[in-house]
C-alpha cells in the first residue's frame, strides 16, 4: 500500500469490503419476464470528508503542527515520518527529485492536502496555498 494510501485511509476511513456488497445482487429473486424491472436503487452520496476536523479529533494533535509539517501530519496518522517514507510519498505525489530541504517538506504537505481534496476530502483553503 502506498503511504499516500495509508495517510488517507487514515484520515479517511477504510472502506466497507465491496465484494459482500456485489454479491447482494445475484442474491435476488429473478423477476418473471412479463414484469417491468424494477428501479435500480440510487447509490448513497458521498459527502466530503472534513480532513481539517478529523485530523484535529485525532489523538495528540494539539501537540503537533499537522497543519504545517508533513512529518507531524505523518506522525499524527501513524505512519513513520522517515526521510525514505517522505521520499517514497514525494515520488508518490510527482516530485522526482525530492531530497528533504525544509521548502520541499512544505511543498510536500500541500501535495498531500491536495491530493486529500481530490479524493474526496473538504480541505481548507489555508492547507492549500
Amino acid at each position: 500500500m502506498s503511504i499516500f494510501s495509508k495517510i488517507k485511509n487514515a484520515i479517511f476511513g477504510h472502506k466497507e469490503e465491496a465484494p459482500a456488497a456485489a454479491a447482494a445482487p445475484s442474491a435476488a429473486p429473478a423477476i418473471p419476464l412479463g414484469d417491468p424491472a424494477p428501479a435500480p436503487a440510487a447509490p448513497a452520496a458521498l459527502s466530503e470528508i472534513d480532513v481539517e476536523a478529523r485530523l484535529n479529533a485525532m489523538p495528540g494533535a494539539g501537540d503537533l503542527n499537522w497543519q504545517g509539517s508533513i512529518v507531524d501530519l505523518m506522525k499524527l496518522v501513524g505512519i513513520d515520518a522517515s526521510y525514505e517514507n517522505r521520499k517514497d510519498l514525494a515520488h508518490e505525489l510527482g516530485d522526482a527529485d525530492y531530497s528533504g530541504k525544509a521548502e520541499e517538506n512544505i511543498a510536500l504537505h500541500k501535495a498531500v492536502m491536495k491530493a486529500l481534496a481530490e479524493n474526496g476530502g473538504k480541505v481548507p483553503a489555508s492547507l492549500l496555498d
